[in-house]
C-alpha cells in the first residue's frame, strides 16, 4: 500500500510541471496592440538615447523631445494641422474617385470580354509607371493645383484596387456563381450579391495597398512640386521647414505621416476582423 502510494506521488510531479510550461506566456500570447505599442517605445527610447549619447547636431536629427514640441507647437498653432487635413481631403477624393473608377471598370471586365482586354491593357500599361511621373504632365493640362493632384492620386489608386478585386472576382467559388445563377441572378445583381462579398478579402487588400501608394504619390508631390492649393499640403510643409533649417518641424511632418499610417492601418484591421475574418473568409492573426 506504501508501494503505490509513493509511485502515484511521484507521478503527480511531472503533470505539475508540465501544467507550470504550459501556462507559461510568451511575446506572442500578448494581444498584438500592446505588442506593437511596446516595440514602438523601444524605437522612441532608443532614438532619444542615441541622441543623447552621441552627440549628433541637432541641425542633422532632433530628439524625440523636440519633435514632440515641434508638433504640439505645430498642432496648436496650426500650420501642422492645416497641412494634414488638406493632403487627407485630397487623398480621400482620389481614393472615392479611384475606388469608383475601378469598381466600373471590374465590372464591366466581368460582364464583357472586351471589358476584361481593356482592363488587361491598361494595368498592364499604367500599373508599372510611377504615378508621380505623370504629374507634369498633369501639370500642363490642369495647372498647378489640386485637381491635378488629384488625377495623378487617383491613378496611383485605381490599379491595385482594379487588380485585387478582378482578382477576387476570378477567384470566387464556382459553386456560389452556380447557386446565384440558378436562382435567377445575372449581370449587375450577380456582381452585386455574389461576387462582391465573395471577393471581399481581395477588396480590402486593394484598398489598403491603393491607399498606400496614393499616400506615397501625394508627399513626394508635394515634396517635389508643392502642388497642394496655396497654403500646401504635409509634403510642403516637409520642405518648407527643410527650406528653413527647421530639423524638428521636419520630423513633426514625418512622424505625422507614419502616425497616420499606423491608424490607418488599424482601421483597416478593424474592418477585416469584423468582416471576413468574422464571416470566416480568412483566417485571424
Amino acid at each position: 500500500m506504501t508501494a503505490v502510494q509513493h509511485d502515484h506521488h511521484d507521478l503527480s510531479i511531472p503533470r505539475d510541471e508540465g501544467r507550470t510550461r504550459t501556462s507559461r506566456k510568451t511575446w506572442g500570447d500578448l494581444p498584438t496592440g500592446p505588442r506593437r505599442a511596446a516595440l514602438l517605445v523601444l524605437l522612441v527610447v532608443i532614438w532619444q538615447v542615441y541622441v543623447s549619447v552621441s552627440g549628433v547636431s541637432s541641425l542633422l536629427i532632433s530628439s524625440p523631445v523636440d519633435v514632440g514640441k515641434a508638433l504640439f507647437t505645430g498642432f496648436t498653432d496650426g500650420r501642422l494641422f492645416e497641412s494634414t487635413l488638406l493632403t487627407l481631403r485630397i487623398l480621400l477624393t482620389s481614393m472615392v474617385i479611384g475606388m469608383v473608377i475601378a469598381a466600373v471598370m471590374t465590372t464591366l471586365a466581368t460582364w464583357t470580354r472586351i471589358g476584361e482586354d481593356i482592363l488587361v491593357l491598361l494595368t498592364s500599361i499604367l500599373n508599372p509607371l510611377p504615378s508621380i511621373a505623370i504629374l507634369p504632365l498633369a501639370i500642363l493640362w490642369f495647372g498647378l493645383n489640386t485637381t491635378a493632384l488629384t488625377v495623378v492620386i487617383a491613378n496611383a489608386v485605381v490599379w491595385p484596387i482594379a487588380i485585387n478585386v478582378s482578382m477576387g472576382f476570378r477567384t470566387v467559388n464556382p459553386t456560389l456563381l452556380a447557386v446565384g445563377r440558378n436562382i435567377g441572378l445575372s449581370g449587375w445583381r450577380l456582381v452585386r450579391d455574389v461576387l462582391v462579398p465573395a471577393a471581399l478579402p481581395h477588396t480590402i487588400s486593394g484598398l489598403t495597398t491603393g491607399w498606400a501608394f496614393g499616400w506615397r504619390t501625394i508627399i513626394a508631390a508635394e515634396l517635389v512640386f508643392g502642388v497642394a492649393g496655396g497654403k500646401g499640403g504635409l509634403g510642403y510643409y516637409i520642405n518648407d521647414a527643410r527650406y528653413f533649417l527647421r530639423t524638428p518641424e521636419i520630423f513633426a511632418g514625418l512622424v505625422t505621416i507614419a502616425l497616420i499610417g499606423i491608424a490607418l492601418d488599424l482601421l483597416f484591421s478593424v474592418v477585416e476582423k469584423r468582416t471576413v475574418v468574422r464571416w470566416g473568409m480568412k483566417s485571424g492573426t
